[in-house]
């Protein structure tokens, strides 16, 4: 089996690609420039994955996204939330966050350019970074979502092309532990909303990020 890799960098794409690497022959690495906060730093950490694992890399630029604009992550005037870590349980306080960072049909896009790149190279799978925690409120990280796109892909693709997902039912937790058997380079993850020097720390992101790695007992 072939694949294509959705990589934002972030640990669940990091740690599907990890897996994508053992489970086929990944013909390529794409990640998305839509103008959000972390372009940059997702672009640079992306790249840096792709090397470790000797796999092509491709940047897709979206600017039409910056009319998207009702989103914190392209729309700078408006604030990214900074949930206590203690709320990160909150379904009514996640789902505001999850409210306030919504890009519109970010995934759904993503994944109908992808499986472009799938037809036009023969690739049957197309592998994208979702998981169980944040499918409370994030529904485009769903196996309902997932199962909704293949049925799309039937029709839309010549050689039927479907997305799986590595880490779609696990929580963040689990998806560091299967990181660390799968020895993924941490170093080169960047799980954060914001493109600073260092990850900030605050943003719902990285706050689920740092909890998941405490939790695991993996320090980088």
């Amino acid at each position: 089996m072939k694949s294509i890799v959705l990589l934002s960098g972030g640990l669940d794409s990091a740690v599907c690609l990890a897996q994508a690497s053992r489970e086929s022959q990944v013909e390529m690495c794409l990640t998305f420039n839509y103008g959000q906060r972390a372009a940059n730093k997702e672009i640079e950490h992306a790249q840096a994955l792709a090397g470790h694992f000797n796999i092509k890399h491709k940047t897709i630029e979206l600017e039409f996204f910056k009319k998207f604009n009702t989103s914190a992550l392209i729309n700078y005037d408006n604030n990214v939330p900074k949930p206590k870590k203690e709320n990160l349980d909150d379904l009514e306080q996640a789902t505001q966050t999850a409210a306030a960072v919504w890009v519109p049909n970010r995934n759904g896009i993503f994944i109908n350019i992808a499986a472009g790149f799938a037809e036009s190279l023969n690739c049957q799978l197309l592998v994208a970074g979702f998981n169980a925690e944040e499918a409370a409120t994030f529904p485009d990280n769903s196996a309902e979502y997932v199962q909704a796109a293949n049925t799309a892909l039937e029709y839309s693709t010549a050689n039927g092309a479907s997305v799986v997902s590595y880490t779609q039912r696990l929580n963040k937790t689990d998806i560091v532990q299967l990181g660390e058997r799968l020895s993924v380079p941490w170093q080169y993850v960047w799980s954060c909303y914001h493109g600073g020097e260092k990850m900030c720390g605050k943003c719902e992101s990285c706050r689920r990020f740092y909890r998941a790695m405490e939790q695991a007992g993996v320090t980088i």
